[in-house]
């Protein structure tokens, strides 16, 4: 439901601005034995090989949908400082949009080119001057180094960015959650009613045709999102596969017959039937992937069949709910048709993948009939909540995960509904990724600012509590190798502990043995050239001050505007290269490791301090 500010292509990074260098960050090496952490369900709940029982509390990163044909952000923002940041703030799983026209240009080995990323490793390697002066490897531009080619400058393709990203999500402690978003790279197309092209359908001449004239079929859907899930079959940092976003579409007030652009559920064989299209799409995965989870959404409009209403049953206009013979809800949100037609893959270790996941929004979205109140949890159970989705849980027919929610802190109903479904979620230990950590969503906001760098503190003290976490606060990660950030949990170590968390009573099911397939080599794929952008206007933002010298000089506030924020970067940066000249009180806060002179370790530690690597300068 959101609808997206579109980063123009103008924008560029604040690092651009400052020929930012970002070293330091440990690269990310592939591992072969990525298949301890595949999760299962048993009711309601989800559980890990061992049989304990896990939470998936995350957030959305979107980007690969768009047009840009890549995570947004990177236009601002190393990889691993921002991932680093997003692990460290208790986020165990990210969902990812993708478009199914990016998938199968992977697929089909010609990779869609990205825009707004920058990234330079330059000079590529060490330099020695006429003088016999180093310069070393980095030193003009150290910034998403991995997502460049030897050379230190030539972009990699989407699909070398993307893998790329996976290795430091390991890193990490965190896991991936890849949505198909949309039929096309389109920053608009969650817009778009079904997940292939349909002549019937609004805007499909704009939203599933490609810019090259393709028109995305139903199985080129199904091929490509199962492709990519073959490729990271024995990688368990994606550990699930949410088939489409937001299936929607109204019934309309004519005809006697179900219209084909509009999605729906029931026992039909047709393509724009969800629940079978699901079930086709979702078979198709888990038998090239038998670990993954499968997560589907609901639709838009489900008929009052105990009334003896269908999907050709016409709506009625301007109806009262009573009266009319259908139940509305957000895209994507209703599930009422698991009741009559519950997703069957075949067999009982299929089906233990299944993970039903609804969107719910608040009032900034759309001021639906259910906030028409003084509205609490009971009414929202009872207006909406319990019949469309939260009876799955109650019923311990399958998990919930909530895959977008979220919205402005406006103070008041919004905020108030935020505040009732996350106490919810926590309550009855519902999954959950919040919508988004992106800035630039229009009805909702994000988590991050426009820097991706600087957290919203209001925004993420209302979502922080229902993360994954112990007693004492510390964070718990869904990897058994890798914690979750700098100090967070591994979820072995969180069990071996004994420590309680705020996951209810906890729970434990049988241990269960991972079925891996043996690994495919991937073929080579084209580089795409590097694209142009022009930087943004700057904005402030305060962070907390460093500890300052003897003198008045606060040490990392390079601008010296009594705030340590990426400006402070920007200024060293910008001097390092030589296109502006410190004071010396300047020069004296930017020499935070204390060395004697500003240099590139100064500008590194001012970052980490930012985005809260070390807490004060004496750890730089």
């Amino acid at each position: 439901m959101k609808f997206f500010k579109r980063l123009a292509a103008g924008v560029s990074a604040l690092a651009l601005c400052a020929g930012m260098t970002v070293s330091g960050f440990v690269p990310v090496n592939a591992a072969d034995d990525n298949n301890d952490d595949w999760l299962h369900a048993v009711g309601s709940r989800l559980y890990d090989k061992d049989g304990n029982e896990v939470w998936l509390t995350g957030a959305n990163w979107f980007g690969f949908n768009c047009s840009e044909n890549c995570a947004h952000g990177m236009y601002a923002a190393d990889c691993d400082a921002f991932l680093q940041s997003v692990a460290n703030h208790g986020i165990n799983i990210i969902r990812m949009p993708i478009s199914t026209e990016l998938l199968c240009s992977w697929m089909n080995g010609e990779p869609n080119p990205v825009q707004s990323v920058q990234a330079s490793y330059e000079p590529p390697v060490d330099q020695v001057g006429e003088d016999g002066t180093v310069t070393k490897a980095g030193t003009y531009g150290n910034i998403n180094k991995d997502f460049v080619e030897s050379d230190g400058k030539t972009l990699k393709n989407s699909l070398e960015i993307f893998d790329a990203m996976m290795k430091k999500m390991k890193q990490y402690g965190l896991k991936v959650l890849v949505d198909v978003h949309s039929p096309t790279a389109h920053n608009s197309g969650h817009n778009y009613n079904l997940w292939y092209y349909n002549a019937e359908c609004e805007a499909a001449d704009t939203m599933a045709i490609t810019e090259g004239g393709h028109e995305v079929t139903y199985q080129e859907w199904i091929d490509s999102i199962t492709w990519l899930a073959e490729r990271y079959a024995n990688d368990d940092t994606i550990l699930a596969y949410d088939l489409k976003n937001e299936p929607h579409g109204k019934r309309g007030y004519d005809g006697t017959t179900c219209p084909s652009g509009i999605a729906r559920w029931d026992d039909s064989k047709v393509e724009n039937n969800w629940a079978y299209a699901a079930t086709e799409c979702g078979n198709s995965i888990l038998n090239v992937n038998p670990n993954a989870l499968i997560l589907i959404e609901g639709v838009e409009q489900y008929p009052k069949t105990d009334k003896g209403a269908t999907y050709d049953t016409a709506d009625i206009w301007q109806a009262p709910a009573d009266v009319s013979p259908w139940y509305g809800a957000w895209w994507g949100g209703n599930l009422r048709g698991v009741k009559d037609y519950p997703i069957d893959f075949g067999d009982a270790k299929k089906n233990s993948q299944i993970v039903y996941s609804p969107h719910d929004y608040g009032p900034s979205v759309y001021e639906q009939t259910w906030f028409n109140k003084e509205f609490d949890t009971q009414s929202l159970l009872d207006d909406y909540w319990y019949d469309t989705w939260a009876y799955i849980n109650d019923k311990d027919i399958a998990p919930l995960l909530i895959g977008e929610w979220g919205g402005h802190m406006d103070g008041g109903k919004n905020e108030k509904w935020m505040t009732l479904l996350r106490d919810y979620m926590i309550d009855n230990h519902i999954n959950h990724t919040f919508w988004c950590l992106n800035p630039n969503s229009g009805d909702t906001g994000g988590l991050l600012g426009y820097d991706f760098t600087t957290w919203d503190e209001e925004k993420y003290g209302l979502f922080e509590p229902s993360l994954w976490q112990t007693t004492d606060g510390t964070y718990i990660g869904l990897d058994h190798a890798h914690k979750l950030g700098d100090s967070g949990l591994t979820v072995a170590e969180f069990y071996a502990s004994g420590a309680s968390s705020n996951l209810d009573a906890g729970g434990k099911s049988d241990p269960v043995e991972i079925e891996t397939k043996p690994a495919e080599e991937t073929s080579e794929t084209e580089t795409v050239k590097e694209t142009e952008s022009e930087p943004p206007a700057s904005s402030e933002t305060e962070s907390e001050t460093a500890d300052t010298s003897a003198s008045d000089t606060m040490l990392g506030d390079v601008d010296e505007n009594k705030a340590i924020n990426i400006l402070d970067v920007i200024a060293l940066n910008r001097n390092l290269l030589g296109k502006d000249v410190l004071t010396e009180s300047q020069k004296k806060a930017a020499d935070v490791n204390n060395s004697g002179t500003p240099d590139s370790g100064d500008s590194l530690a001012i970052l980490k301090y930012i985005v809260g690597i070390i807490k004060d300068f004496s750890e730089a």
